[in-house]
């Protein structure tokens, strides 16, 4: 990659478990600018761009100094918010990241863009070691397999990979570790328009997974594997995690 890519966080305030999170103030500061200034943070060199979904959001954004396009409300994700920003941008390779990840860090990002070099101009994602049983069979924490060349194998809300010879309460006993993804993407400007383009996967629906839609159209995805993932906001008492790690350490 000769360039660096562009940097598209989609941002909408509908969210069924948690209306209008982006909003939601951490000593002050609306989630979504915490984002935004942690990216500028840690990612100085890079473009960064607000895939909207109305004026509200777009306000916030420009009054703090942050490029924002607003883009149709109705779209079905917000990969399709992504792939709208880029047909105006047009750049070669935009990485997507969430915007209630206010604790990204840069070698999320650099972890990123080693892997889409890796997948033969499709798409690249990040997964980490679980570090609990707990969290590994919560359906709501993904689960990755991958390959000898740490391609997904296979995304999935089920434990995997499910082992025959270790029963729950032996989770530290499996072998290989079991990975959990982490929500961060990077893309080829030609793939994503096709990804969008695609119809999705029955395993996508079934599963809810729309990675799951880049397997059935037989591409390859990256897994890079880092240290330790991030913080999500998907429920109000996640704020108060936030504030805590946010807290100076004595």
């Amino acid at each position: 990659m000769n360039t660096l890519p562009t940097i598209i966080v989609p941002a909408r305030l509908a969210s069924i478990r948690y209306p209008k999170k982006l909003l939601a103030e951490v000593d002050g500061v609306p989630l979504i600018l915490l984002t935004a200034r942690r990216l500028r943070e840690i990612a100085p060199e890079f473009e960064i761009f607000f895939a909207v979904d109305g004026e509200i959001l777009y306000k916030v954004l420009k009054e703090d100094g942050f490029e924002a396009i607003t883009t149709d409300p109705n779209l079905a994700s917000g990969t399709d918010r992504i792939a709208t920003v880029n047909s105006q941008l047009g750049r070669d390779f935009v990485i997507n990241v969430q915007a209630d990840e206010p604790m990204v860090e840069r070698f999320h990002l650099l972890s990123l863009i080693e892997g889409i070099d890796k997948a033969q101009k499709s798409m690249s994602t990040l997964a980490t070691p679980f570090d609990n049983e707990e969290d590994f069979y919560d359906p709501n924490q993904v689960k990755v397999v991958v390959d000898q060349e740490r391609r997904a194998l296979y995304f999935s809300r089920s434990p995997i990979p499910h082992s025959r010879e270790h029963a729950k309460g032996e989770f530290s006993l499996i072998d290989p570790i079991p990975l959990k993804h982490l929500g961060m993407y990077a893309y080829e400007k030609n793939f994503l328009q096709s990804f969008v383009n695609s119809p999705p996967g029955k395993l996508e629906k079934t599963e809810k997974l729309e990675q799951l839609r880049t397997l059935e159209m037989g591409l390859p995805i990256a897994v890079s594997i880092v240290d330790r993932g991030t913080v999500g906001i998907d429920v109000p008492s996640d704020l108060l995690k936030l504030s805590e790690l946010k807290e100076p350490k004595e």
